[in-house]
C-alpha cells in the first residue's frame, strides 16, 4: 500500500447549498460570522469567516450552484453539504493525482487557487464511497485581502 502524501493540518471551510442564502447568511451572521466575500445573485456564493474555518453558502440556482451533478435542491430529494475541505500539508498536485490513481479514488485538480480559511491556494477535489465531495486544500500562496 503506498503511503499517503500528505497530513491533514484542520478542517478548512464547509459549503451549504441552499434556496435561500439571506436566511442562512443571517443566520450566521446572527452566530457572529462574518462576510469575507459575496460574489453576488449571478454567481450566487457567500463566504463567511466560522472561527479559524469559513463557511461558504452556495445558492442553488446561482452559476456556482449549477456546476457539477450536485442533485436536486436540499430537501428529502437533494443534499445541503456540497462538500467539506481540509487543509493539508505538503501539497504536490501530480503526487495527490497519483495516490489517488493508485487507491481508485476519484480526483480533479484544480487549476486556479481557490479562496479558503487561509487565502487563495492549491486544491484538488476527491469523491468518498458514499459520493461525498472532500476538497484537500494546499497551503495559501496569497491572501483573501489581495
Amino acid at each position: 500500500m503506498r503511503q499517503r502524501p500528505f497530513d491533514i493540518l484542520h478542517l478548512d471551510h464547509i459549503v451549504l447549498r441552499t434556496t435561500d442564502i439571506p436566511r442562512l447568511r443571517a443566520f450566521y451572521e446572527l452566530l457572529g460570522c462574518s462576510v469575507v466575500r459575496d460574489t453576488g445573485p449571478e454567481a450566487g456564493l457567500v463566504q463567511l469567516r466560522l472561527g479559524a474555518s469559513m463557511l461558504d453558502l452556495v445558492d442553488v440556482a446561482g452559476r456556482i450552484g449549477q456546476m457539477g451533478d450536485r442533485g436536486a435542491a436540499p430537501g428529502k430529494d437533494g443534499r445541503n453539504v456540497d462538500h467539506f475541505a481540509v487543509r493539508i500539508e505538503p501539497f504536490d498536485g501530480p503526487g495527490l493525482l497519483a495516490f489517488c490513481e493508485a487507491h481508485d479514488i476519484p480526483a480533479h485538480l484544480m487549476t486556479e487557487p481557490l479562496l479558503g480559511a487561509d487565502g487563495y491556494g492549491p486544491a484538488i477535489y476527491i469523491t468518498d464511497p458514499d459520493g461525498n465531495r472532500l476538497e484537500l486544500k494546499g497551503p495559501p500562496t496569497r491572501s483573501a485581502a489581495e
